[in-house]
């Protein structure tokens, strides 16, 4: 795709408003979006800081900052985690709204991904409905284009009154009319179209009168966000919103008690949940939106990554191919390992003065030795299996490897996003740790992290890798590894049967195969192994 073909829309009305603190050309902007729709490949493309991209739900789980120069004005970039929802029922749609309600930036960048517009749009109707200063960028234009998918700037703009634009964040297309709408919305030099609530933005009437009626009693309790937002969270039984309405109209009040009678009444006449009730209706705006805004074109790449994810992804094959690949890298990891530790330790003892001084020998060992001795374990083990790792997260073969792995995984005890954190473990306990962060309830955090602490990581690979695959073989230290694997397992089962609590399915976004791009795996091997 000729990235001289992407387009941006902006409202044409100029006005001035205040909002954030955009004094001495200082603007705060926050990346909002879905896991996987490219922010961070965006975010590092705007600051050039070297922000973990990876191709798995979640990965973004704390916030991230930078800071872009843009001609006179100093944009401080956030990185919020990646989410479907404002509803505060996962750490990072916590952590995310929490973020544009108590800090307010200047403006929020809504990213979405061009080839799944409707989902996206889910995400965006809340934003709009929170009140936010609002930019859309319209990411991965390019394989929507190769999916036969265009979706009109313009519309997208004229329908929610936002200003959009078209990117391609792994190559910057699209970015600086990006961030010069930003500055533009920031500034309050661009205004919406129409009310975010205009007719085609309306639930159904059932649910608009308790909207209206909730929003009514709502005006004059001071609360940081619109009344409108906070009545439909309302509806959605958000415990966060109840918690600040609490706060705001004290014991007693009556908004409480009429969001619950608003409440029942909704699941009286629809059979289901309220907060059902209010997706279902906000996914019906969601698909009229995109039908009205979406064009099929010619497609423009083959299904070269649909075949490959079938293939990988096969009952019988899928599973046969993970074993292939994972028991690979660790062959390669071991031979290569074995092969330039001992060729750098060589190296390094052809230097060691052949008569010395007590004091020279003990400077040498002392000095030289620690330092050979961590030069022949990061350069010849650690260094190649977080370059793979990095291989195989770009590619996005690594939720494939989850998801092929999620059947055993519940046998044992574990959720199928656990095999990730403990892949991680194998380079870094903390990290590995952190990333327990992606499952969705504590019980499965709990026991995943549990899980991490005995998995050999950098230290334990010292002994496993540079002695016994050096002293007693290949086939040893690949036996020490397995072993390692039975006793994880048995000791999560015994966590699981212990902790209360049901297990989970696994719900995890396929990210479409691409080639990995060097410059990201270098960056992600780089501040993983300066993290260690």
């Amino acid at each position: 795709m000729n990235t001289s073909d992407l387009s941006c829309c902006t409202a044409p009305t100029p006005a001035r408003q205040d909002h954030g603190s955009s004094a001495a050309g200082k603007l705060k902007v926050a990346l909002v979006g879905n896991a996987n729709v490219g922010k961070s490949a965006l975010f590092n493309h705007l600051t050039g800081m070297s922000q973990h991209v990876a191709n798995w739900p979640g990965k973004t789980v704390e916030v991230a900052e930078g800071v872009l120069r843009f001609r006179s004005r100093e944009l401080t970039i956030i990185d919020l985690p990646g989410i479907y929802s404002l509803s505060t029922f996962s750490i990072e749609e916590m952590v995310t709204s929490d973020y544009l309600i108590r800090e307010k930036p200047d403006v929020v960048i809504n990213v979405i991904d061009s080839t799944a517009l409707e989902r996206n749009l889910f995400l965006t109707l809340q934003l709009i409905e929170l009140g936010v200063p609002l930019v859309i960028a319209l990411n991965q234009a390019d394989t929507a284009k190769k999916k036969g998918l265009m979706v009109n700037a313009c519309k997208i703009s004229d329908f929610l009154g936002v200003p959009a634009v078209q990117t391609i964040a792994t190559k910057g297309a699209g970015a600086q009319e990006l961030v010069e709408l930003s500055i533009l919305v920031a500034d309050g030099n661009i205004v919406r179209f129409q009310p975010a609530w205009a007719d085609r933005l309306k639930y159904a009437e059932p649910v608009e009168q308790r909207i209206k009626k909730l929003s009514w009693l709502l005006t004059g309790l001071k609360l940081p966000y619109p009344e409108r937002y906070a009545a439909i969270k309302l509806l959605e039984n958000d415990t966060e919103i109840m918690g600040d309405i609490k706060r705001a109209e004290g014991p007693g009040g009556r908004c409480l008690a009429a969001a619950g009678m608003c409440t029942r009444e909704l699941e009286q006449a629809n059979g289901e949940p309220s907060s059902s009730v209010i997706s279902s209706e906000r996914y019906a705006i969601a698909a009229r939106i995109a039908a009205s805004t979406q064009e099929m074109v010619a497609r423009s790449g083959s299904r070269l990554s649909e075949q490959i994810d079938e293939l990988t992804t096969h009952n019988l094959l899928g599973p046969i191919i993970m074993a292939l690949v994972l028991g690979s890298i660790f062959f390669l990891i071991f031979s290569f390992g074995n092969t330039a530790s001992s060729a750098i330790g060589n190296f390094f003892s052809g230097l060691k003065p052949a008569s010395a001084s007590p004091f020279e020998n003990l400077l040498w060992e002392g000095v030289v030795g620690g330092f050979v001795a961590g030069l022949t374990l990061v350069l010849p083990y650690v260094l190649p299996f977080y370059l793979l790792l990095s291989l195989l997260e770009d590619t996005g073969y690594i939720t494939r490897v989850a998801y092929l792995m999620d059947g055993i995984a519940h046998r044992i005890g574990f959720h199928g996003k656990a095999i990730i954190p403990l892949l991680l473990g194998y380079g870094c306990s903390v990290p590995a740790c952190f990333s327990c962060r992606i499952m969705e309830y504590d019980r499965d955090r709990l026991i995943t992290a549990f899980a991490v602490t005995l998995v050999p990581c950098t230290a334990r690979t010292v002994v496993i890798l540079a002695l016994v695959a050096t002293y007693l073989g290949v086939w040893w230290a690949l036996a020490i590894y397995v072993f390692n694997l039975i006793v994880v397992a048995l000791l999560a089962k015994a966590a699981f049967k212990i902790l209360p609590g049901e297990p989970v399915g696994l719900i995890m976004e396929m990210p479409p195969y691409k080639l990995p791009t060097l410059r990201v795996v270098a960056k992600q091997t780089f501040m993983r192994i300066k993290s260690l």
